[in-house]
C-alpha cells in the first residue's frame, strides 16, 4: 500500500510538471499564432527566412511549464534561451545583421540616380506618423519612438531601437515589424494602384548609368561620414551597414564579405528569430497594448507607402519630360529589401509587360534601409 501511495504521489508530481497541467487559453491562442506564421512562410512563401524561426520560437515560448527553478523559460536567469535572448535585449544582433545586409547590397542604383535617396527618405513618414499615432493612443514618448520605427519596415532596426527605448515591448514590436514586412505584397499594391493614374504607371525611366568601381568604394565611406556626423546615435547600425558594403565593394575582402552575407547573417537571423518568437509568452504578449501596437504597425506601413508614392508624384511636377520617375517605385522606400522593390516591378508589369522597374526601385529600397537607420538614430538621440 505504501508503494502505491508513493507511486501515486510521484505521478501527481510528474503531472504537475507537464504542460497539460499548466496550459491556459492564452497559451493555446499563441500556439495557433505560431502555427499561422509557419503556414504563411511554408504555404504562401511570405518571408520564410524570418517567419519560420519566429513562428517556431512562438511555439517554444508558449509550451507551458511549472515555474520551479528549472531554468527553462526565456525570462529565467541562467536558462539557455535567456542567454541567447541577451543579444536581443542588449541590441547587438541587429548591427550584425546590418553588417550582412551591407555585404549583400549593391548600391549602384542609388549611386547612379542619387535623387532616389529622397524617395527613400519620404517613406520614413511612416515612422513619424506611427510615432504621433502612438502618442495619441497614450504611449509615452520613448515607447512611441520604439513603436514608430515599425513604419521603417526594418525588423533589426525595430529591435535595436526598442531595446534602447522600451525593452519590455521588444517582442510585440519585433513580431509586428516582421509580420507586416511579410505582408508587404498584400498591403502595398492596392495603395499604389489607388494613388496612381494609368499614365503615371506607364512612365519609362532612363536606363541607369554604369557606376565605376571607385564610386562603389567611396560610397560607404562618404555615406558613413554624411549620416553619422549628423546622427551619431545611428552609428551601431549605419557603421556596420557601410562597413559590410565596403567589404563587398573593395575587391580585396571577398572571403570576409561572403562570410558576412552568408553564414554569419544566417546564424544571427536564426537565433534572433527564434528568441524573439520565444519572448512572446502568452502572459507577456496577450495584452491590450499589444493589439494597439499591431494596429499602429498596419497604419505605419500604409503611411510609408502613401508617403513614398505621393512624394514621387509631387517631385515629378518639377522634373522635365524624360527625367520623370515612375511613382510605382515610391513604395520601395520602405526598407523591406528586396521585397518592396519586387512589388514595384510586379505592379508595373501588370500595366506594361516590357517596363522593368526592379533596378530603379532598388535605389529607394536601399535608401530606405539607410533612412530607417537614420530615423532610429534621430529618435534615439531625442528620446534617450
Amino acid at each position: 500500500m505504501d508503494f502505491l501511495s508513493f507511486l501515486w504521489n510521484n505521478l501527481e508530481v510528474f503531472w504537475g510538471y507537464t504542460s497539460f497541467a499548466n496550459f491556459t487559453v492564452g497559451h493555446i491562442a499563441m500556439l495557433i499564432v505560431g502555427m499561422v506564421f509557419i503556414y504563411l512562410a511554408v504555404a504562401k512563401d511570405f518571408e520564410p527566412m524570418l517567419l519560420v524561426p519566429i513562428g517556431f520560437g512562438i511555439l517554444i515560448g508558449n509550451i507551458p511549464f511549472k515555474d520551479a527553478g528549472l531554468e527553462l523559460g526565456i525570462y529565467e536567469q541562467g536558462s539557455v534561451l535567456n542567454i541567447l535572448y541577451q543579444g536581443v535585449k542588449t541590441g547587438w544582433y541587429p548591427p550584425l545583421i546590418f553588417l550582412g545586409i551591407g555585404a549583400m547590397t549593391d548600391f549602384s542604383a542609388l549611386i547612379s540616380n542619387p535623387k532616389l535617396m529622397l524617395v527613400g527618405a519620404s517613406a520614413q513618414f511612416g515612422v513619424f506618423g506611427a510615432y504621433m499615432i502612438a502618442l495619441a493612443l497614450g504611449f509615452g514618448p520613448a515607447q512611441a519612438g520604439a513603436i514608430g520605427i515599425i513604419g521603417g519596415a526594418d525588423g533589426p532596426t525595430a529591435i535595436f531601437l526598442s531595446s534602447k527605448l522600451a525593452p519590455h515591448l521588444i517582442g510585440v514590436i519585433a513580431i509586428s515589424a516582421y509580420s507586416y514586412m511579410a505582408l508587404v505584397p498584400v498591403i502595398q499594391p492596392p495603395i499604389m494602384r489607388l494613388l496612381t493614374t494609368k499614365k503615371e504607371r506607364l512612365i519609362r525611366m532612363k536606363p541607369l548609368r554604369v557606376v565605376t568601381q571607385t564610386e562603389k568604394i567611396m560610397f560607404p565611406i562618404i555615406g558613413l561620414m554624411l549620416t553619422c556626423f549628423f546622427v551619431p546615435s545611428g552609428l551601431p547600425l549605419l557603421g556596420m551597414l557601410f562597413f559590410g558594403n565596403l567589404l563587398r565593394e573593395s575587391g580585396v575582402t571577398r572571403r570576409l564579405a561572403e562570410t558576412a552575407r552568408g553564414p554569419m547573417i544566417d546564424i544571427v537571423t536564426i537565433i534572433l528569430g527564434l528568441t524573439v518568437g520565444a519572448s512572446t509568452q502568452a502572459d507577456v504578449f496577450l495584452k491590450w497594448d499589444s493589439f494597439k501596437i499591431f494596429l499602429i504597425g498596419a497604419f505605419s506601413f500604409m503611411i510609408a507607402t502613401f508617403g513614398g508614392v505621393m512624394f514621387v508624384k509631387i517631385f515629378n511636377l518639377f522634373l522635365k519630360q524624360g527625367n520623370k520617375i515612375n511613382p510605382l517605385i515610391g513604395n520601395a522606400g520602405v526598407s523591406a529589401v528586396p521585397m518592396s522593390a519586387r512589388i514595384s516591378q510586379k505592379v508595373g508589369l501588370e500595366y506594361d509587360s516590357t517596363n522593368y522597374l526592379l533596378m530603379h526601385a532598388m535605389g529607394p529600397n536601399v535608401a530606405g534601409v539607410i533612412g530607417s537607420a537614420v530615423a532610429a538614430g534621430v529618435l534615439l538621440g531625442f528620446l534617450t
